[in-house]
């Protein structure tokens, strides 16, 4: 079929954006031309499919050796619809996705719920085959690699993994700040296990905002994604990554154009926190902040109606040291402009809790400026689920996995009122995990019946004295509070 005019158009335009990634690859770059030689895209002589189609090539070969397939095999929690017996508290999970390897010695990072609760991790290369002198392609290697969970982060779902190999072949971080809506970017993964898949699309949305209160906004794709692309790349003309696929919004459960990659700033920040110390930092400096709205605005006599509002401010924290005050409107920190909460609350929760942020604040007329500490927020305490397994951790007469308090969870558990207990890291009843009077996650166990309680041994041994219908009444530590509940023994 014979190319009309607005197909080599395109083929023009898309050939432009890859020609940088090509100019980078050779060995002696050439002067650029002058703005007068430059090609317009009024007339693309010259310009063929044929062209394109190599430097996609080009491009596919360099990011495919660093992208991995991952296997997981694990417990996870099982859900209410499930079961609601102590038995089925955890299900064998085993599950495939991608990932992305960031360094020449073996640190892999993917998305937190493809390895979520695994036992066992194993990681799969690609090798480069070569056949009657072509191009080379890439093959799965024969051999899974043994790969270690560094750390995850499960509110950003990033999690950062290690391979024993050295010499590998790796991708850079790009800035997804600068990622522009309609720009071109190419997917990379194993949907459906299918290895070394890749697709191409456009960026839909820069930041797209799923719910109001989240700290995540994602980039939105339409190259298709499915289940399986997890932990994967988002690449850009350049070969950079800027953005892991992360899942998809779909009533088929099929690809839909409809796609979501967290930003490689955000991957970049967790990543260098996992791998640096195992665990991710949450700054907070004690203030609940709202978007204004129109009707805010009008009802508060606001000089406008879109921006930050200060709702509330922690009495002694570090902004109610700083002098932020209830009714506040926060222009900027650290000089950037905050539209709305949920951008304050991101710029804050990823600060570095050595620095400060310089909140510039409007009060009535006045402008000030302030100088707020950051401090580190309480972790999630759904993290301590991935630390257990049923054979070790389960408390059949209580529904739940526990785990002794050692130096390594003291430190996770910083200013606990007792150097012992037994923390509860899941359950099986939703009732039990949510009511006031159950036990939840992170919840510390001091005692059973005025009995102290140091190992989950001891927890069974003194939970065993008792018959399914007795209850018995526990004294434990919540949020920092000291205070006792009534468990029934099942």
């Amino acid at each position: 079929m014979r190319e009309n005019g607005n197909v080599r158009y395109f083929a023009f335009s898309l050939l432009a954006l890859l020609t940088g990634f090509a100019g980078a690859q050779a060995q002696n770059p050439q002067p650029a031309n002058p703005p007068e030689a430059a090609p317009s895209p009024a007339a693309p002589a010259g310009v063929s499919l044929g062209e394109l189609s190599v430097s996609l090539e080009g491009l596919v070969n360099r990011v495919r050796p660093a992208v991995v397939q991952i296997f997981s095999t694990g417990y996870v929690t099982a859900e209410e619809s499930e079961s609601s017996n102590t038995a089925a508290l955890l299900s064998t999970q085993r599950s495939t996705g991608s990932g992305i390897i960031l360094s020449d010695d073996g640190f892999i990072v993917t998305n937190a719920h493809v390895v979520q609760g695994a036992r066992r991790i194993q990681v799969r290369l690609s090798v480069a085959q070569t056949r009657g002198g072509r191009t080379p392609t890439f093959e799965p290697e024969v051999k899974l690699l043994e790969g270690k969970l560094v750390g995850m982060d499960r509110e950003m779902d990033v999690a950062v993994i290690k391979i024993a190999r050295s010499g590998l072949p790796h991708l850079p971080l790009g800035n997804s700040d600068a990622v522009r809506q309609g720009e071109l970017v190419m997917a990379f993964g194993n949907p459906r296990g299918l290895e070394g898949s890749v697709s191409m699309g456009i960026v839909s949305s820069t930041a797209r905002e799923l719910h109001p209160d989240d700290f995540l906004a994602y980039i939105q794709t339409d190259a298709p994604i499915n289940p399986g692309n997890s932990g994967g790349p988002l690449i850009d003309a350049q070969g950079r990554v800027v953005g892991i696929n992360t899942f998809i919004l779909s009533e088929s459960g099929g690809s839909e154009g409809l796609g979501f990659a967290i930003p490689s700033n955000i991957v970049n920040t967790v990543y260098s926190q996992l791998r640096k110390e195992g665990h991710v930092h949450r700054g907070k400096i004690g203030i609940y902040v709202q978007t204004i709205t129109p009707a805010l605005a009008d009802g508060l006599r606001l000089p406008r109606d879109w921006g930050v509002l200060v709702g509330d401010v922690t009495p002694e924290g570090p902004a109610d040291q700083a002098g932020v005050k209830v009714g506040d409107l926060v222009l900027t920190a650290n000089g950037r402009t905050m539209r709305n909460a949920r951008q304050l609350e991101a710029y804050i929760y990823r600060s570095p809790m050595t620095e400060k942020v310089t909140l510039q604040v409007l009060r009535g007329q006045d402008q000030l400026m302030m100088d707020v500490n950051v401090t580190d927020s309480v972790d999630d305490p759904q993290r301590f689920a991935d630390m257990v397994n049923p054979e070790d951790n389960l408390v059949p007469k209580l529904g739940i996995l526990a785990i002794g308090i050692d130096k390594t969870l003291a430190a996770m558990l910083p200013g606990l009122r007792n150097g012992y207990g037994v923390v509860v890291a899941a359950g099986s009843s939703p009732t039990d995990l949510t009511s006031g009077t159950g036990l939840q996650p992170g919840d510390v166990i001091y005692s059973v019946n005025q009995a102290p309680v140091a190992t989950v041994d001891a927890l069974r041994k003194k939970v065993g004295e008792f018959k399914p219908g007795d209850e018995v009444a526990m004294q434990i530590e919540r949020s920092g509070r000291l205070m006792f509940v009534s468990i029934e023994i099942e």
